[in-house]
């Protein structure tokens, strides 16, 4: 109760004075621009530590919105981090029973943390992966290791294949998480001009020969004609 009342006012207070400051101009000063970035980092805190999932929801909306604006602020990576891991590694429980097991935030987490696209993000991602049960996060996790755009990829496309892995050994194989995996691996190769790692080549062929759905099967199947490509002209570049 007293942690939905504190966020009653911030809240309020928020509806107040940005709307003020984006009406006083056009463009905001610095001053009221790190207002404006300090009132929403305050809510952020707020409700990311709060034990409720509909609030870490909020929290994470807020982070969507600072994001969106080109934020890269310490506190909102850490957040994300912490997001990630509720209800895995960051348990609470009542009575012996696991009472933060939101895999929703989780997922919203890995997907924000794509978007924020940092070495430390990435190795975010890499860590869910090892500790993560939840096809639907995973999934996000293993999508937004591909959106990822920095030089070294070894570690992101190690952490697709072992995830792809564990499912593909499933009597119930995961056709979304599949499918998030073959376009992760293709983003990577494209960026990378193909794929050093040669478990990323086997997982696509099981994908491609497994017990998948028809359009996942041919996704697969392009990227290795894809990947085969690169290849190929790398032998001619030599």
């Amino acid at each position: 109760m007293i942690m939905l009342r504190r966020f009653l006012i911030l809240a309020v207070v928020a509806c107040i004075t940005v709307p003020a400051l984006v009406g006083q101009s056009a463009e905001m000063t610095v001053e009221e621009a790190y207002l404006q970035e300090a009132m929403e980092l305050m809510i952020i805190r707020e409700t990311s530590r709060s034990s409720d999932r509909e609030q870490k929801l909020i929290a994470l909306e807020y982070i969507g919105g600072a994001l969106e604006r080109g934020s890269t602020n310490e506190e909102i990576r850490t957040t994300l981090e912490l997001l990630s891991l509720e209800g895995t590694q960051n348990q609470a429980r009542e009575r012996g029973r696991l009472r933060n097991d939101f895999p929703e935030v989780r997922r919203e987490a890995a997907r924000y943390l794509g978007i924020m696209g940092t070495s430390e993000a990435r190795a975010a991602l890499i860590r869910i992966t090892t500790i993560e049960g939840e096809p639907m996060v995973l999934q996000e996790a293993v999508k937004s290791l591909g959106s990822i755009e920095l030089e070294d990829s070894e570690g992101a496309v190690a952490a697709i294949v072992w995830v792809a892995n564990r499912f593909n050994n499933s009597a119930s194989p995961d056709n979304l998480l599949a499918l998030s995996t073959v376009d992760a691996l293709e983003r990577i190769a494209e960026r990378n001009s193909g794929l050093q790692d040669p478990g990323a080549f086997q997982v696509l062929v099981r994908i491609a020969e497994g017990p998948f759905i028809s359009p996942v099967r041919e996704r697969a199947r392009q990227a290795l004609i894809n990947l085969r490509r690169y290849t190929a002209q790398g032998q001619r570049r030599q």
